[in-house]
């Protein structure tokens, strides 16, 4: 990263702007699989178990929106990185807070057999990795300069 002269603006460099698309492709599938999910898209959810459904369809409807803020923040989030805007660490902790607070849920609804396993308890430690690593990111970057 060069610093611009006389500025406080930091130009980002190519490792800055992977991860912004990286995390745009991201936050985008955890869009996808939210907005699949919420419509009942037949095919997104014809892998799924019976219980998985049944669970679902159970689920409190103030759930979708904390479901919703985690991942639309977190699309929003990368968006601002790729804007270079400073706004992208409001995104993401809104984000963390729609993550911690959809989870705090799921763990208390005692959720179906086929949710429980070793592969669910991977993918929640990596969704809870990827997400606090970009927050911790735009954090930096700000910090930085690197956003306005």
């Amino acid at each position: 990263m060069a610093r611009v002269a006389g500025n406080e603006e930091t130009r980002p460099g190519r490792r800055y702007w992977l991860v912004a698309l990286a995390a745009l492709a991201w936050n985008a599938f955890g869009c996808l699989d939210f907005t699949m999910t919420a419509t009942r898209n037949a095919a997104w959810l014809a892998p799924l178990p019976r219980e998985v459904i049944d669970w679902l369809d159970a689920a409190p409807t103030w759930s979708m929106f904390t479901w919703a803020l985690g991942v639309g923040g977190g699309l929003a989030g990368a968006l601002c990185l790729l804007a270079r805007s400073r706004w992208a660490v409001p995104a993401f902790a809104a984000s963390l807070l729609g993550l911690a607070v959809n989870q705090a849920w799921q763990l208390a609804s005692e959720p179906p057999a086929s949710m429980t396993g070793a592969d669910s308890i991977i993918l929640a430690v990596v969704i809870w990795a990827v997400a606090l690593a970009l927050l911790g990111y735009a954090v930096t970057k700000r910090r930085e300069g690197v956003l306005r």
